[in-house]
């Protein structure tokens, strides 16, 4: 089933207040109160049923921009549909990348498109102030939710249980947002429960002191999240957080200086063995597909974006924007499961020739649309340059149609097993104590079954190779930057791929971009802030 609770309130018009002003980092992010007379956060805590209201409104965060799918925005100053987190992650992870090229001019795309963005590129802006908000949100349901405030509200026992859990839910996309903003950004401020709401400046942490806080969260909630597979689907659970932890440690060296890879290992293991997530058996696209919710396809997905086409109007945001995005040229909208497409994006030539053949005959993963399109990218704002990708689609894996045609049905799988098994096998040729070659071979070779890729060997397991298999099982899940940038391979000249630095041929580009800068309005915002070396 789908997220249960989504329908109490994806649409609906949820205020906390003025004191739920996102005022951590700048004073112009605000929620959009339609009466703040009468809905402040302490009355509208009374009500019993809100504690899951805000939770949905923390989960709704990741694939809308607002209250009202793309109307209503959340932040001021962008639109719902350019401020959708999922679509934001996919803009910021993939369009820097070998993986996607978008063809619209939208003032600071084909920045991004080139590695050649500033600190007023809106974009950026947009994750930031996104990733904020939310931790907003969830500081303000953990202050709402003490066991002190809980007891003069007189929840009874059975809701404070249920309570424990959500604070444990809201901790986890906290340190979500953290570790984007770390990983995107560097050196950002922390904010909790404990610091005051109102106006104030924060102070801006190291990168290794936000790496320190999400560590220390993400082993702490383990006590009181719900057990691997027991909470309902698209809410998170411990393994959800394991997954998070062994991501950071996979990425230690680059946040930190200090390798973390037999800690990788160690908590993959646990996953694969301890957890209730299982590998799934089905093929490859009905990861994908419409019915990713039910087709078999979801015993491997251990945190997912949920989309229900009935459920969300935010044509502009989540899987919405990334399947009609990706749509154009001699494309037939309807085989995607969609009404129409907004000729954007396609991926560049080097990835594609990460695959065998461009029709998927000897890798079921390279799902690519090259009717009328051009291997070679010579004007990338051109939708024919540069072969289409067909990997989601809004049609259910059996054939028949999704529930509508404007907005997908399909789930956006954020963590799923098979990345697993890779950061294990990463984890192991990195040198880990706790990994085993023989197993790692086994995972990788389990991955490439399923796609009917051909197996390797030992000799043939490199950490080159696992760069490219990482691309082939993962492309378009927002990875790819930040691969990228662990193997050494995003800016520099080690790895060039077409209009990498802003020209046809592509070229190197500076290390200093392995960071994005500090967005320009939010430093406005908090002078106190220190914008990055290199911007």
């Amino acid at each position: 089933m789908k997220i249960s609770f989504k329908y109490i309130s994806y649409f609906l018009l949820f205020i906390l207040g003025l004191s739920m002003t996102l005022t951590s980092c700048t004073s112009d992010l605000d929620v959009k109160p339609t009466d703040d007379d009468e809905f402040l956060s302490d009355d509208f805590f009374q009500d019993p049923a809100s504690y899951k209201q805000v939770m949905a409104k923390l989960y709704a965060g990741l694939y809308v921009g607002g209250n009202d799918g793309d109307g209503q925005a959340d932040i001021s100053g962008l639109g719902g549909d350019f401020s959708s987190y999922l679509r934001l992650l996919f803009v910021t992870q993939e369009f820097p990348t070998d993986e996607a090229i978008v063809a619209w001019s939208d003032d600071g795309l084909p920045a991004i498109n080139g590695q050649k963005w500033s600190p007023s590129n809106q974009f950026l802006y947009g994750i930031f102030s996104r990733a904020f908000y939310e931790i907003s949100v969830a500081n303000e349901f953990l202050r709402q939710t003490t066991d002190e405030k809980l007891t003069q509200r007189g929840v009874d026992a059975k809701l404070k249980a249920e309570v424990t859990t959500l604070r444990a839910e809201a901790r986890f996309l906290r340190a979500f947002s953290y570790v984007n903003l770390m990983d995107l950004f560097g050196n950002v401020p922390i904010t909790t429960e404990n610091d005051p709401v109102g106006y104030y400046f924060p102070e801006q942490k190291t990168r290794a002191e936000v790496f320190a806080f999400v560590e220390s969260e993400l082993k702490d909630m383990d006590a009181t999240l719900a057990p691997s597979g027991s909470n309902e689907y698209g809410r998170v659970d411990k393994t959800a957080a394991k997954f998070l932890l062994a991501q950071i440690y996979l990425n230690s060296k680059v946040y930190t200086g200090t390798e973390r890879y037999n800690d990788v290992a160690t908590i993959c293991n646990e996953i694969v063995t301890g957890s209730a997530y299982t590998f799934a058996n089905v093929p490859y696209r009905y990861l994908f597909s419409a019915d990713n919710n039910r087709n078999g396809a979801q015993s491997e997905v251990i945190f997912p974006i949920v989309g229900d086409g009935n459920a969300i109007r935010a044509i502009g945001g989540g899987m919405s924007f990334i399947l009609h995005a990706s749509i154009g040229g001699k494309m037939v909208s309807a085989d995607q499961g969609m009404d129409g497409g907004w000729s954007g994006i396609r991926t560049r030539p080097e990835f594609v020739q990460l695959f065998p053949d461009v029709n998927a005959a000897s890798d079921k993963r390279g799902t690519f649309f090259t009717d009328g399109q051009t291997l070679d990218i010579a004007d990338y704002g051109v939708f024919s340059n540069g072969y289409a990708v067909t990997k989601f689609t809004n049609v259910n894996s059996d054939g028949s149609k999704a529930q509508r045609p404007d907005m997908p049905d399909t789930d956006f799988p954020m963590y799923r097993l098979s990345d697993v098994y890779l950061m294990y096998a990463e984890a192991t040729l990195r040198g880990a104590s706790s990994g085993n070659m023989t197993l790692a071979l086994e995972y990788v070779n389990k991955i490439r079954a399923r796609a009917n890729a051909g197996l390797i060997t030992n000799s043939e397991l490199t950490l080159d190779f696992l760069l490219d298999e990482r691309g082939r099982e993962l492309f378009w899940e927002c990875h790819r930057r930040t691969d990228l940038i662990r193997f050494g391979k995003f800016t520099g000249s080690s790895k060039i791929w077409q209009w990498k630095g802003g020209v046809k041929n592509g070229s190197g580009t500076d290390s200093f971009r392995d960071l994005m800068p500090i967005p320009s309005r939010t430093i406005q915002a908090n002078p106190t802030l220190k914008q990055n070396p290199g911007y």
